[in-house]
């Protein structure tokens, strides 16, 4: 069901189940050309007897105008192909995209008729269980890098230049996850505002990149792949099939709302169902919608060679309407030869009824930890009543959450910041959220970060707090990288990236999420670079928790009860077969490795 162009004809095959007609929409500039479809089962089909490839279209459907009833059939509305793969414009809001009877072929991409594209040889996923995973934000990872030439920034192939990857592999990334690069459109309280959307969580179309991040299309996308993969670096795309930018029933009119509104999940008065949080939700109990959502993974592996895709609000794709543990999506990308050994990383929650899934994903999938952020914040934070168990278990994989993972790899992704939440840098300097630029009255984003600010809120130049807020960082990035499971880092994060307490960044396409590439640690990023390298030689990917290892106080004695439960206490712990292992102090605050030879610690820096 794409727009599919052969030697000498062209077909055109749209899904609009309840429509009563639909109109291909041929346009050369500004000139429309409409061609009346015929129906097939719920498709409607055109075959036109040319090449059409590199002509752009989109669609006009009729039918009854009842959003009562679910039904929003306007032809005044030009709609785009679900399944288009390259548009010609971005998505821009606009208030006569949900005024009926306004036409708005002048404001809706136009998606281009593709021919045969390249195929990326089948690979095997670079990245294993256990490895680095680097969180990227395209345009605001590239956009102020003084090395990048100014026509390259803030795109996909900026990502391939030789200081880009320079960097990554100082880190020793195995993968880099890369947020939305699909075509979004910004949310509509957004431009009043004079603001903008700048995560791209907020996609219309599925397979469709995003003109601005990739203005050379899929080439450039399989290009910049390729490229990292040389390097030994997979390719994460952060890919939103919970909702799309149609938003709730005062959003616009785009694609699937008004082709096949049945796409999204409806109560039993008709309503839409808001699992979200976005005004709408995709009904994964629909067929149609599985089948869209496995052709946009299996497109993107197939003709960009990704190592695999992290599920953003994953519960959504297991909800029929509830949450299910068997949901057919998951059966189905497990049985699919193209996409069974693909990495598939959950975010395992959202906000509708029993949303909270953490642990309750396939065996063959990885999750995003909060519980692994929050308690280690919560731990170096100091908060009373917190011993040393909880942290342990953190280290050692999260048993009580994923089951034991001594002899299995752990599913766990462990992380101390998210593009969504206080930066690393921003949790040791804020107490309180700061998000009054994002023009709700700092209503918005997490009330609770675990935060503290080291006694001074925002940035500071006494030399005390600088020293204490850097000694924290050091230690809480020890604690990522010491951890059994896959381990996140946000970029930036590893030199002091600040976004000055806003952590709820998302509508912030400007300096504040921008890197800044001039005014990184570079001291810090060293140390992370250190750690890396750690991580690497003696405990290898640490996807699994040694059964060998031994937790031991201080002073080398085994762990007892009180020892667990003591606040302020500190662990060593090492591997029996060759004696290495790392050493958490709470009071240091530090962790740090040891050697053979460190079997009994004295109060020393770390080495």
């Amino acid at each position: 069901m794409i727009a599919r162009a052969v030697p000498a004809s062209t077909q055109f095959r749209v899904r609009a189940p309840r429509a009563e007609g639909v109109w291909l929409c041929l346009f050369d500039g500004n000139i429309e050309e409409r061609v009346d479809m015929v129906r097939d089962g719920d498709d409607w089909v055109a075959d036109l007897p040319v090449d059409m490839v590199g002509m752009s279209y989109g669609y006009r459907a009729r039918g009854p105008w009842a959003p009562e009833q679910g039904l929003w059939f306007d032809p005044a509305k030009l709609l785009v192909d679900p399944r288009a793969i390259e548009l010609d414009r971005p998505f821009r809001q606009d208030h006569r995209l949900a005024v009926h009877g306004a036409d708005t072929a002048d404001l809706v991409p136009r998606a281009i008729v593709q021919g045969t594209l390249p195929v990326v040889p089948p690979a095997p996923p670079l990245f294993e269980r256990g490895g680095l995973i680097y969180e990227v934000n395209v345009k605001a990872f590239t956009h102020l890098h003084p090395d990048i030439p100014p026509a390259r920034r803030g795109t996909i192939a900026a990502l391939a230049h030789p200081a880009i990857l320079a960097h990554l592999r100082k880190l020793r990334v195995n993968a880099v996850e890369l947020m939305p690069i699909i075509a979004w459109i910004d949310e509509r309280h957004l431009p009043p505002l004079g603001l903008s959307n700048a995560w791209g969580y907020n996609p219309v179309v599925p397979m469709a990149l995003d003109p601005r991040l990739c203005p050379g299309g899929m080439a450039e996308l399989a290009g910049t792949v390729a490229a990292l993969r040389a390097e030994g670096i997979g390719v994460i795309l952060d890919l939103v099939f919970n909702h799309t930018g149609e938003s709730d029933v005062h959003g616009g009119m785009l694609s699937l709302r008004g082709l096949d509104n049945g796409a999204y999940a409806h109560a039993p008065d008709g309503t839409l169902i808001n699992d979200t949080g976005c005004g709408n939700t995709l009904d994964f109990g629909n067929r149609a919608v599985r089948e869209l959502t496995l052709d946009t993974l299996r497109h993107f592996v197939r003709h960009a060679g990704v190592d695999g895709f992290r599920f953003d609000l994953g519960t959504v794709m297991a909800r029929s309407p509830g949450f299910m543990a068997d949901a057919p999506i998951f059966a189905e990308i497990a049985a699919d030869p193209l996409l069974r050994d693909r990495v598939l990383i959950a975010e395992p929650w959202d906000i509708g009824p029993g949303g909270y899934q953490l642990g309750k994903f396939p065996e063959n999938w990885l999750e995003w930890n909060d519980c692994w952020r929050d308690d280690v914040r919560r731990f170096w934070r100091g908060d009373v009543g917190t011993g040393i168990g909880p942290l342990a278990t953190r280290i050692a994989g999260s048993a009580d959450i994923f089951g034991p993972c001594t002899t299995r790899p752990c599913r766990s992704v462990n992380f101390l910041a998210a593009h969504d939440g206080f930066t690393l840098a921003d949790t040791l300097a804020y107490e309180r959220r700061n998000n009054y630029a994002n023009g709700e009255d700092n209503r918005d984003g997490h009330g609770e970060n675990h935060s503290w600010n080291n006694g001074v809120e925002g940035p500071s130049t006494d030399p005390m707090v600088h020293e204490r807020r850097s000694a924290f960082a050091r230690a809480m990035l020890g604690t990522l990288f010491v951890s059994t499971g896959t381990i996140m880092l946000t970029a930036g994060d590893e030199f002091g990236r600040s976004q000055h307490g806003n952590n709820n960044a998302y509508a912030q396409d400007n300096p504040l999420t921008w890197i800044d590439w001039t005014a990184r640690d570079i001291d810090l990023e060293d140390h992370v670079a250190d750690l890396a390298q750690w991580r690497a030689s003696h405990h290898g990917a640490r996807a699994c928790f040694p059964e060998d290892g031994r937790w031991l106080t201080m002073d080398g004695t085994p762990m007892t009860t009180a020892d667990w439960d003591a606040p302020g206490a500190s662990i060593i712990v090492w591997r029996a077969a060759d004696g290495t292992g790392f050493a958490v102090d709470r009071k240091g605050p530090r962790v740090f490795p040891l050697r053979p030879e460190d079997t009994i610690l004295p109060s020393r820096s770390p080495n």
